[in-house]
């Protein structure tokens, strides 16, 4: 294991659990309007993923989407500012959680929509195909998401026009609280790509090397012209769909306590950190301090958040029509 990609690759994952563990207790002090969507458990699809990724490289995210935004280089300031509903925020307090975009770094949006980044995405993909750009384009969605016309479509288009295209479903087993067996005749999604002349890959969402290496390769792909990659992550939300749901664990819950002990058992984080432990790229001193780091620098992203100003009636309209 190289050291510097490890150090990544962990940083990135403690950094996103951390920030979501923040928005979590400060959503249940009543400070967060709206909804959350927390993104625990699944850490090693964004890190993975965005560790492959250049920053001229584009993201299109979901509703769950604030790994995604912190893998690809997302300031957590302006993050949670959004989050809070301050000014200060990303899309100056009017989108909240679900509405994060940062174009500089190549985000172009978390989204609220089921699959609503997925055209978007091969949109942007087929517009690098015709300014002869080699960057590529990635769209994040979930299992419930793979079930919407526009994603086969959009997978169709893809690879008949071999777009720089790569399209990462997040197979966390629920559509909000629906097991995905129930949603789908097929769970191998991966192997939906076929139909489409196009390359299927399932992946171990919860083991970062796996996720890393698979979006390597895609990456390659996309940048050579050949095409687009669907990557089915298995993995497995620990949270509620929302925080704030009653039927997370107990009499009418769609999941059962030994379930999700399993999957905690399987915990992306502890198991990058065995890994780079045995190798000697990290040790248990250096590991200590990137939770520290990460645990002040959403203390302090919470800090910004608090201090800042919340929107005014009269900015109601701006940034709602372009000029």
């Amino acid at each position: 294991m190289d050291r510097d990609l490890g150090d990544r690759l962990y940083r990135t994952m403690v950094r996103i659990r951390r920030f979501e563990e923040a928005v979590g207790k400060w959503f249940y002090r009543g400070q967060i309007p709206g909804f959350v969507h927390l993104y625990i458990g699944q850490e090693a699809i964004a890190a993975g993923v965005c560790a492959a990724l250049r920053q001229d490289d584009y993201v299109t995210s979901t509703h769950r989407g604030h790994g995604h935004v912190l893998a690809k280089g997302g300031d957590p300031k302006p993050m949670m500012a959004e989050i809070f509903g301050r000014s200060t925020g990303y899309s100056k307090g009017k989108g909240g959680s679900m509405h994060l975009a940062d174009v500089s770094q190549g985000i172009l949006g978390t989204s609220g929509i089921v699959g609503g980044g997925v055209a978007l995405a091969t949109g942007v993909g087929l517009g690098l195909q015709m300014h002869g750009a080699d960057s590529v384009t990635v769209s994040f969605f979930g299992d419930a998401a793979a079930n919407q016309g526009v994603v086969w479509e959009s997978l169709n288009l893809a690879s008949l026009w071999k777009l720089p295209a790569i399209f990462v479903i997040e197979n966390n087993g629920f559509s909000e609280y629906t097991p995905a067996h129930e949603l789908s005749a097929s769970l191998d999604f991966a192997a939906r790509a076929a139909g489409w002349d196009a390359v299927g890959v399932q992946v171990d969402g919860n083991d970062v090397v796996a996720v890393y290496n698979a979006a390597q390769d895609a990456v390659r792909r996309a940048r050579s012209g050949e095409g687009p990659t669907l990557l089915d992550c298995r993995t497995y939300r620990w949270m509620a769909h929302n925080e704030g749901e009653e039927a997370v664990i107990g009499e009418w819950s769609y999941r059962t306590e030994a379930q999700l002990e399993e999957w905690k058992a399987r915990d992306p984080i502890a198991r990058f950190g065995t890994v780079l432990l045995e190798a000697g790229a990290l040790t248990g001193e250096d590991m200590e301090q990137i939770d520290a780091e990460a645990i002040a620098e959403m203390e302090a992203a919470v800090a910004f958040a608090q201090d800042s100003p919340w929107p005014q009636p009269e900015e109601a309209l701006e940034g709602v029509f372009s000029t």
